[in-house]
């Protein structure tokens, strides 16, 4: 019995993905729910597993082709299919029998394009010419990021050769046959057209090595350095049984950090490296062997004295700046491509919307008295910590009921506002990557406790690329605490078609007049936990008053401080 493998649904907004890399080849056998390909989108980049156990048959969809939702990408049959053939053979020539039986639509004659010379002896006779393939229907033209091989290096038959890099995919481009590379045409960080040549590869005596490798290798000398670090990795491609397989993402994840990922332990599948494992070898107190020089001259304690004074304020933004900016700084590079997605949307937004930006100032001290009361008994009963945020998605979400006008969306094409019946609060999470807005859909729904504990697990998990993208879409307001950096407030970008987005700045103690209850009591002054809260609205449809009004429900709520009820107190 065949199984059909299907393009998922991978969010709302999601109507297309692009094959990144195949994790199995035909005639391989395959496990249920073990990763049988590696799929792209413009929100996620993640996984899909096999729906049965069997022996892939048929790879309907080649690497780095961009197909709808829904469509097939491959076929696995049973273990009496054809598994007996070796995985390099059946990759190029399977196309031909099966295309006109399957599909009769353009895709399914793509894969013969690279398959045409697939006998390795070919590369004897003469050079085969490398170059940028069509990665998506609508890309025109991709950047090399780095050249894997370098002229002279010898490559097998679907061996990584270079990374390409465009706006949807970062992707390795393999060997079409086994021989040398003799030329290398396209120099790193150079953007060309699709179906460019970038390379060329045969044998050493099929073509003249010694001009193109004058060019190539004074284009390619920069990144000799870099090497090195490559070809464990290398290794680890065309050795499937031995170490574990490094996806392309993975491996470019860990040279933009410098991490070695041969000490670096894989908990996916087989012992695969993921993206998880990548960052947390950057966040890991790793680099921080170079400071032991300073430990021995442990004689003199008095520096260690005067640190824990300077680190109140200089710590959270010392620390990280002091791993990254030595190795930014003077560098020029290539956009990520989730960093021109956050690129994109936000001009957009500001294009779009008529954004601005309207702030109030609460006195939050009965709140905050009420978390330092309660929260240590809340992490042993709830096993989470229990910040300030909860409490202000609370206050935001009740808030959102009663003043429905901030809780829109506009579809500016149908010329349509809509008035949501339900409150899914987006929380904006900082990331290795870029700033993130997962959802917590139905949040009207949840307790402080619930709030709490779906804050954690949200921020944790879109921290370390294991979010999916349900939950990162379908948000009709969204909250992003820019006070856990230690700023007062800032002026928040609107995520469209949302028409708000609240701020919440740093908790500050500030001496504060306070007005008597009577006229008898006079004005006292007392030491007060101020906070500033800015909204950012659209213009188009909340007005001034309506954001001000918003503003002081949020703000009545929080300075009320009355959430006993809803902790069990």
């Amino acid at each position: 019995m065949a199984y059909s493998v299907a393009m998922p649904a991978l969010g709302e907004s999601v109507t297309e993905g692009t094959v990144t890399r195949w994790l199995k080849h035909e005639g391989e056998t395959v496990e249920v729910d073990e990763p049988l390909v590696e799929v792209s989108t413009d929100k996620v980049d993640t996984e899909i597993p096999s729906p049965a156990a069997g022996v892939l048959e048929r790879i309907v969809v080649p690497e780095d082709e961009t197909v709808e939702v829904g469509a097939e990408l491959a076929v696995i049959g049973d273990a009496s299919g054809p598994s007996a053939r070796p995985h390099t053979t059946p990759r190029h020539a399977a196309p031909t029998p099966t295309s006109p039986t399957e599909i009769g639509d353009g895709r399914s004659a793509q894969p013969v394009q690279r398959p045409a010379p697939p006998p390795a002896p070919a590369a004897a006779d003469s050079r085969k010419l490398v170059t940028m393939p069509a990665l998506g229907e609508s890309v025109t033209e991709g950047t090399v990021t780095r050249w894997l091989k370098q002229v002279g290096d010898t490559v097998e038959v679907d061996e990584p050769l270079v990374e390409v890099s465009t706006d949807k995919v970062d992707t390795e481009i393999p060997s079409p046959v086994a021989g040398t590379v003799l030329e290398i045409v396209v120099a790193q960080d150079e953007t060309v057209a699709v179906g460019a040549t970038l390379a060329a590869v045969g044998d050493r005596e099929a073509g003249p090595l010694p001009a193109p490798t004058d060019q190539s290798e004074q284009s390619v000398q920069p990144r000799q350095p870099a090497p090195p670090e490559r070809e464990p990795v290398s290794e680890s491609n065309e050795d499937h049984s031995g170490a574990p397989y490094v996806t392309p993402l993975v491996r470019k994840l860990a040279i933009e950090h410098g991490i070695d990922l041969s000490t670096v332990q894989g908990t996916g599948v087989g012992g695969r490296i993921r993206k998880q494992d990548v960052l947390a070898a950057v966040n890991a107190p790793e680099p921080e062997p170079e400071p032991e020089p300073e430990p021995e001259p442990e004689p003199a304690p008095a520096p260690s004295m005067a640190q824990p004074q300077p680190p109140s304020t200089t710590a959270m933004p010392g620390t990280m700046p002091s791993a990254v900016v030595p190795e930014l700084r003077g560098r020029t590079e290539k956009m990520s491509r989730m960093r021109s997605v956050i690129a994109k949307r936000m001009v957009e937004s500001l294009q779009v919307s008529a954004q601005l930006t309207t702030v109030v100032e609460a006195d939050i001290t009965r709140l905050a008295r009420l978390r330092d009361r309660i929260k240590r008994d809340f992490e042993a009963r709830e096993g989470v910590k229990l910040s300030l945020l909860p409490f202000f998605a609370q206050a935001t979400v009740e808030a959102l009921k009663q003043h429905p006008k901030v809780n829109a969306s506009i579809d500016t094409d149908k010329g349509e506002i809509t008035y949501h019946n339900a409150e899914h609060l987006g929380i904006a999470v900082d990331t290795e990557r870029g700033l993130l807005v997962p959802v917590i859909h139905d949040a009207d729904d949840l307790s402080i406790a619930g709030l709490a504990r779906r804050i954690a697990d949200l921020a944790a998990r879109t921290r370390t690329n294991k979010i999916t993208p349900d939950e990162m879409s379908g948000g009709t307001f969204t909250l992003s605490n820019t006070g856990s950096r230690g700023a007062l407030f800032d002026t928040p970008i609107i995520l469209q078609p949302q028409v708000g987005i609240l701020g919440t700045g740093s908790v500050v103690k500030r001496p504060v007049v306070l007005s008597g209850d009577s006229d008898d009591e006079g004005d006292t002054i007392a030491i007060r936990s101020i906070i500033y809260l800015a909204l950012s609205y659209d213009h188009r449809l909340v007005d001034g008053a309506d954001a001000a009004r918003f503003l002081n429900t949020v703000k009545q709520r929080l300075t009320d401080g009355a959430f006993e009820a809803g902790l069990g107190m």
